[in-house]
């Protein structure tokens, strides 16, 4: 049901603020209780928040210690006392075991007794940039330094800057691993630079990030009718028969990605100073189409994973985190681009989340569903982790303007 024109919209009203707040807070907590490693890193739960003990929680991606650190310097924040242990926690873990020491660069996952594989990847490294950023935001020793290696190295051997994007990956020798292109990596560098852009001020972190939305997004998915691409070549051609890993490069389309880069394309706009109008539309759009195309109506909710070029759906179970992401996408246009649509599509969103995903108990988010929402775990399992779910819940809470890290450390109000 849609309020009327002079109601307060869902999103603002305080019932529905405290359900989020309440949300986040239980979510922290389960991690703060199971997740830390003292052996070091972080440990995976299982659906009760468990942490996962053994050989079995090994090996751990460089996506997962990054991604802590980053919902914990939010939550550092946020005011939360374990917060700042699980950050200095995060980071050891990143210098002691990913970290590269002889050629450079962190490894993309390691076991109980060093590398499990070690190539160097983007998205890995977009990430441990995401994390100084946040680190260096809270004022964590060692974070400057961190966010100056990461730039250097992605400098060094990623950026290739006649394209404005970055190469995926690399042996431990930095040996190209072949020619393929993504924009799954070059997207999460955008969000990593916009947040080392507000720690640092440095202007090079949004250039950078500019010219990734206008090669991926610009270009490519303009030229898609606003439908994001994911597999290029070496020459940013597109690649519609690659057939990749079902996890982080999975065949066809995926709208998720649709709806994450709407809200980076809002949050990119607004540090550009508002002045690339293409942005704003081009949110307006991809989100339209990731609605249109890529929620089940007919089953009930939930987004299909993936799409074909024609836009039915192509791997049909539902994840958590495009409905995440969805929420941060609405909040965001709602009140960039105010309309009774966005606002509609939070609420039906929010409501799928709160009714399907989120456990009560641990305020975990179930990671998968099958097409008839029911709980399944085939490519996920427990709770994978907290990033997604966690900014879907406080998002909505601040202004639409920046990272979670810099809009909560601008204002102790909420809007």
């Amino acid at each position: 049901m849609s309020e009327t024109r002079d109601a307060v919209p869902f999103r603002k009203s305080a019932e529905h603020r405290r359900r989020l707040e309440a949300q986040a807070d239980k979510l922290f907590a389960t991690f703060e209780a199971g997740a830390l490693d003292p052996a070091g890193g972080f440990r995976p739960l299982d659906g009760d928040g468990r942490p996962v003990e053994g050989a079995v929680g090994w090996p751990r991606g460089i996506h997962d210690a990054t991604r802590m650190i980053h919902c914990f310097a939010i939550g550092e924040k946020l005011g939360r006392p374990a917060a700042r242990r699980m950050v200095d926690h995060g980071l050891a873990f990143l210098a002691d075991w990913h970290r590269d020491a002889e050629q450079g660069g962190w490894f993309w996952s390691v076991g109980e007794t060093g590398p499990a594989d070690d190539t160097k990847q983007a998205y890995g490294h977009a990430f441990v940039l995401l994390a100084a950023s946040g680190a260096l935001a809270t004022g964590h020793d060692g974070a400057e330094a961190l966010l100056g290696e990461v730039d250097r190295v992605i400098d060094a051997h990623f950026w290739e800057e006649d394209r404005g994007a970055v190469v995926d990956g690399f042996q431990r020798d930095w040996t190209p691993l072949g020619p393929y292109r993504g924009q799954n990596a070059n997207m999460h560098l955008t969000e990593a630079l916009m947040a080392a852009f507000e720690a640092t001020g440095n202007a090079k972190f949004l250039e950078r990030a500019t010219r990734i939305a206008g090669l991926i997004i610009e270009r490519h998915a303009a030229s898609l009718a606003w439908r994001v691409p994911e597999h290029f070549d070496a020459d940013w051609q597109l690649d519609r028969d690659y057939q990749g890993d079902e996890m982080f490069r999975p065949a066809g389309m995926t709208p998720g990605h649709w709806l994450e880069w709407a809200r980076l394309l809002l949050q990119l706009w607004v540090l550009g100073g508002r002045k690339a109008d293409w942005m704003p539309d081009g949110a307006e759009r991809l989100f339209a189409n990731a609605v249109r195309w890529g929620w089940d109506e007919a089953g009930g909710g939930g987004f299909f994973y993936t799409t074909d070029f024609e836009n039915n759906p192509r791997t049909r179970y539902k994840l958590w985190w495009p409905v995440a992401e969805a929420i941060g996408a609405a909040h965001f246009l709602a009140e960039h681009r105010p309309s009774e649509f966005h606002e509609e599509w939070y609420r039906k969103t929010y409501e799928f989340a709160d009714r399907y995903l989120i456990d009560p108990a641990t305020g975990g988010w179930h990671p998968q569903l099958s097409e008839d929402l029911r709980p399944e775990e085939t490519l996920f399992h427990g709770i994978p982790d907290i990033y997604h779910s966690l900014q879907a819940l406080l998002i909505p809470l601040y202004p639409a303007t920046g990272s979670l890290t810099a809009v909560i450390g601008a204002s102790s109000r909420r809007d």
